[in-house]
């Protein structure tokens, strides 16, 4: 399938593992950047691990699930050979990822300033737990840290409880984003100035970031938020916002005045102009356990029926399969399938923004390790046929 998405012509030399600098680097991949995946000889750390310990024919389902729309060479980058052909990809790339610990690539001879000056242009992207300097450099960096740091695990949950971190890497997640509108902010720098840079990302920042309402609104307050005891999902809001018990799973309100919901579902202790407010803090636990005790007399359905005839902001609460048969979510085409060379059908999500003329698709599955080798040895680095299969031949 042809690769004609709006990067097309663009050259990434992804050295990233794990998850946020590869699922960076596919999206980049999926608008059509050329993606070269530079990797260990033993792989990219995510092809030996996955959720739920799934490994169709052997393939990692996390590894799959973040490298689609790339190309594989695996390189020992402390071997000469291995350095020489990832200098020659770097030379023909217009963005470099790397998510190593600080240091390393300074220590492979591969930093930031010893590449740009051989390619004064890159656009280099370092990617870490919590920066390349300060007080945690040497620390460990991974998503339950930089989410627990930042404060937000603190937020979620009822009072009394443990921190709730998210279920998805969040901190994982963002930084990807955070990556890929860097990167291509940079390349835009670069064609006014003609001058590359280097980008740092990292979780921690990326986390603390993404709270930035809740943050500003405790540096104006002065003092932490207090949970609720009924299960609201955010401490600095009141009711009626939550999730609800119905009789036969969840309903969803968000945003409305408690009388209005309180009209809608026929409750006439909540039905004056007191409660006419749709952030009601003091007694919102009260409000929400009397709420809940309603919505249970009536399914899901059946209220979602009452409520958006009342324009009331409500919602289903689907479990993933529910979301995967949601009429929407078939409309938007976000569950796509695609063939893997191993596995056969991958079902996966599918493009969350579109292009109208220059339209998403996957035109290459995630690859097996070195499988794109003879192809970017030639590409990159001149390689003849037979300097292809030495390098392939030679013990690894």
């Amino acid at each position: 399938m042809e690769n004609n998405g709006p990067l097309k012509g663009l050259v990434v030399a992804d050295f990233s593992q794990l998850a946020q600098g590869p699922w960076a680097t596919q999206q980049l991949g999926d608008m059509g950047a050329d993606i070269i995946k530079i990797e260990p000889p033993k792989g990219d750390w995510m092809r030996h691990y996955s959720y739920g310990n799934l490994y169709p024919e052997g393939e990692s389902i996390s590894f799959v699930s973040f490298n689609r729309n790339k190309k594989s060479i695996a390189l020992d980058l402390k071997s000469e050979e291995g350095k020489k052909i990832a200098k020659d990809i770097i030379l023909k790339a217009d963005i470099l990822l790397e998510n190593f610990r600080p240091g390393v690539m300074e220590r492979l001879g591969l930093g930031y300033e010893e590449i740009r000056k051989l390619h004064p242009g890159i656009v280099y992207c370092s990617s870490s737990g919590y920066g390349a300097s300060g007080p945690y450099l040497k620390r460990p960096g991974q998503d339950l840290m930089a989410q627990s740091i930042s404060g937000g695990a603190a937020l979620n949950g009822k009072r009394g409880d443990v921190p709730v971190v998210t279920a998805v890497g969040q901190a994982d997640l963002l930084t990807s984003l955070f990556i890929v509108q860097s990167v291509l902010a940079a390349i835009y720098s670069r064609s006014i100035s003609g001058k590359g840079q280097k980008i740092e990302a990292n979780l921690m920042n990326s986390a603390v970031g993404f709270h930035i309402q809740e943050v500003t609104a405790f540096l104006h307050k002065g003092e932490n938020p207090e949970k609720s005891a009924s299960g609201i999902p955010n401490p600095w809001l009141g009711a009626p916002y939550g999730l609800y018990n119905t009789k036969d799973s969840f309903v969803a309100i968000g945003m409305n005045s408690v009388q209005k919901v309180a009209q809608a579902i026929g409750f006439e202790k909540y039905d004056s102009a007191e409660f006419d407010s749709n952030n009601i803090i003091e007694g919102r636990d009260e409000i929400r356990f009397d709420f809940d005790e309603v919505f249970k007399t009536k399914t899901t359905d059946e209220w979602l029926e009452i409520l958006l005839e009342h324009d009331i902001w409500c919602s289903q609460v689907n479990t993933f399969n529910e979301m995967v048969e949601d009429p929407q979510i078939k409309h938007n085409q976000m569950i796509i399938e695609y063939e893997h060379p191993t596995i056969g059908k991958v079902k996966t999500t599918g493009f969350p923004v579109s292009f109208g003329e220059t339209p998403q698709q996957i035109y290459k599955p995630a690859p097996l390790l070195n499988e794109h080798a003879g192809e970017i040895l030639k590409e990159f680095c001149n390689f003849n046929d037979d300097e292809v299969t030495s390098f392939l031949n030679a013990p690894k």
